[in-house]
């Protein structure tokens, strides 16, 4: 083989290892509400991580450095908005790419942290513009969603925990501390959430009673992002029954979840979500490391892709299809699942012969000695936490 071959395949070889070495590099958003406790999550990442040997990359809160430099959200001048947030968003995919670009310099492990990220600037203007502005760049509401690995979404002190809610540790916070404020901090928290619907790995992190706690799910949720072996959580978890009306801002989407064929100690599962007209699938690994540590893996997979591995369906167990509803209550995160499943009706609670479906209230991030808030157009049947018999994984199992 000539020389100049050899140097061709050791080229190729190396481009492909560059490409391998870009795919480690994880993107994740921070975001959330106002005072939210961005600032103090993102120092204790960066502590956390570099003591772990990552090289940790932090993109600024572009919109605090435009008003700094006089940018005024709040103008009356539509062109000047306009141009301000069209601007917000050309800095904000530049600042991400260019650090991108530097990370892949990097020999080590790295990631790269945006404190809040492309989807936070639509949710403080109407659609239209949004749509017009990504246009105007070239680009598309679910371009910019999918650019990050995971978006971790914390809840504004505003809602469930106003006590801690503070305007002294940012001068540029328009939400003042007072019952207006609080509600309008409450409005835009749940218009940033809506906004990132529908990524694959969007993980909301409740108001806990312990701030601390808060702050370790940041750092748990980053690394099973980085797939790192994790403690297994315990979630929270109710048989409940619906007796008032639902937040006007929940959440709805259609889930259908199939089991798929896989070695013993894990569980294989594809997951369609659908809302708004719009789907995502998702093929996640669990992997049992030992009674106390598992491994997590998501991705995000394509329609093709995804009736593809439906052929390696597990043969004894059913698909589950459930109706969500998420939504926040008191500054924790609900998801209320209902199962459309005739095998997974319940009998009526006062004794008659009709069934209802299967309803189950679930929450995440809450120690085993707190208590839920619950909200009061739930009625709580059963606690099944940690009970084996709800897992969807054996809910499924042909009986």
């Amino acid at each position: 083989m000539g020389f100049v071959n050899i140097l061709y395949l050791c080229g190729l070889k190396n481009k492909r290892f560059m490409s391998d070495e870009r795919k480690k590099i994880k993107r994740i958003v921070l975001t959330g509400g106002p005072c939210a406790g961005k600032t103090s999550a993102l120092v204790r990442v960066i502590e956390h991580f570099s003591n772990l040997g990552y090289k940790v990359f932090t993109i600024p809160e572009v919109p605090t450095m435009f008003t700094q430099a006089g940018m005024n959200y709040l103008t009356d001048n539509k062109a000047f908005f306009y141009e301000g947030e069209k601007a917000t968003l050309e800095i904000q995919l530049a600042l991400e790419d260019k650090f991108m670009r530097m990370a892949e310099t990097q020999e080590g492990r790295c990631v790269v942290v945006c404190d809040r990220g492309t989807m936070d600037i639509s949710a403080y203007m109407r659609p239209e513009m949004w749509s017009e502005i990504t246009s105007a760049i070239g680009t598309t509401t679910q371009e910019l969603r999918n650019r990050y690995d995971a978006v971790l979404h914390l809840v504004s002190a505003a809602d469930g925990a106003e006590q801690f809610y503070t305007t002294s540790n940012n001068a540029q916070r328009l939400e003042q501390a007072d019952e207006a404020g609080l509600r309008i901090a409450r409005q835009l928290d749940k218009k940033v959430i809506k906004a990132w619907t529908g990524h694959p790995h969007l993980r909301v992190i409740n108001n806990n009673v312990d701030f601390e706690q808060k702050l370790n799910r940041v750092l748990k949720e980053i690394s099973n992002v980085l797939e790192l072996p994790q403690p297994i959580e315990t979630e929270r978890k109710y048989i409940v029954e619906i007796v008032g009306s639902l937040p006007e801002e929940c959440i709805e989407s259609d889930i259908t979840q199939t089991y798929l064929v896989g070695e013993p100690g894990s569980e294989i599962r594809l997951r369609r979500r659908t809302w708004d007209g719009k789907s995502v699938n998702i093929h996640t690994t669990k992997k049992t490391l030992s009674p106390t540590e598992e491994l997590l893996t998501e991705r995000q997979v394509s329609n093709n892709l995804y009736e593809t591995l439906l052929q390696q369906a597990d043969p004894y167990r059913r698909t589950i299809h459930k109706q969500r509803k998420s939504f926040i209550w008191q500054g924790q995160f609900f998801e209320l699942d209902t199962y459309l499943d005739p095998h997974l009706q319940l009998s009526s609670q006062d004794g008659g012969s009709e069934k209802k479906p299967l309803t189950i209230l679930e929450t995440k991030g809450m120690a085993c000695h707190e208590d839920i808030k619950f909200p009061p157009f739930l009625r709580v049947i059963e606690d099944i936490t940690g009970n084996t018999r709800y897992y969807n994984y054996n809910l499924a199992l042909k009986r």
